[in-house]
């Protein structure tokens, strides 16, 4: 079986190499895998950082090719997370796909947690929670957000989700044939689940570890994000 992780990137020269080079050591056995890399229309560094990694480049010696496949691809303007996660979807091979951002906020160590109940014949779908397992904390506003924007997603869709917005959503392909997705930026997260849990889905939570970093480390996401990500429950809780 082969594991597709597709990785959206804008603007992450800081992280990018030594992310990439943490997903390639996960030892997962038997399971094949392979890499994808979506710039964004980067303004800095990332995208050579990408090109050395796929071999297309020789940058750096410590960026030399991988055992593992690296595919990348590039949007010639800014798009948005959510674009650069629909141009990944469409080009992975693999049984599995999960997601994993172009940062250290996530362990890919922890792969092996959500792979478990997809190899073990419980789920479709895994998430990784950030409230379950061991976190460095966020900002409280943060905080606050990711769970009113999950009670917000249980009482519209009646389940029992500790985290929607987390990173680590891990898919069957068989569990995304025929969903569209239209958003193109942090919308992505609340369109995936609502369109998940429709389909009559229970989506599946483990532990995961979780290290938040600071806005001049480069966090994204706004309180902007969370009120788009509000109106895209209640949009697609009744539309598709």
């Amino acid at each position: 079986m082969l594991l597709s992780v597709v990785m959206p990137v804008y603007n992450e020269e800081r992280f990018l190499a030594q992310i990439v080079k943490q997903v390639q050591a996960v030892d997962l056995g038997d399971l094949e895998m392979e890499l994808i890399l979506v710039d964004d229309c980067s303004t800095d560094g990332s995208l050579a950082i990408a090109q050395a990694m796929e071999g297309k480049t020789s940058l750096d010696d410590s960026l030399k090719p991988f055992a593992r496949p690296i595919r990348l691809y590039r949007h010639p303007v800014n798009m948005g997370k959510g674009a650069a996660l629909r141009t990944g979807f469409a080009q992975a091979k693999g049984e599995m796909i999960i997601i994993q951002d172009a940062d250290l906020e996530y362990d890919p160590e922890d792969f092996h947690k959500l792979l478990k109940p997809i190899l073990k014949g419980k789920a479709e779908v895994v998430y990784g929670s950030r409230f379950t397992g061991e976190r460095r904390n966020m900002f409280f506003h943060h905080w606050l957000g990711n769970r009113f924007l999950t009670l917000t997603t249980n009482v519209l869709f009646n389940t029992t989700l500790s985290d929607m917005e987390t990173c680590y959503k891990l898919f069957k392909r068989e569990a995304l044939e025929g969903i569209v997705i239209k958003s193109d930026r942090f919308n992505f997260e609340p369109e995936i689940t609502a369109k998940i849990l429709k389909r009559g889905i229970r989506i599946y939570e483990v532990p995961i570890s979780y290290t938040g970093r600071e806005f001049d480390e480069g966090k994204k996401i706004t309180w902007r994000d969370g009120l788009v990500a509000l109106w895209c429950l209640v949009k697609f809780r009744f539309t598709d």
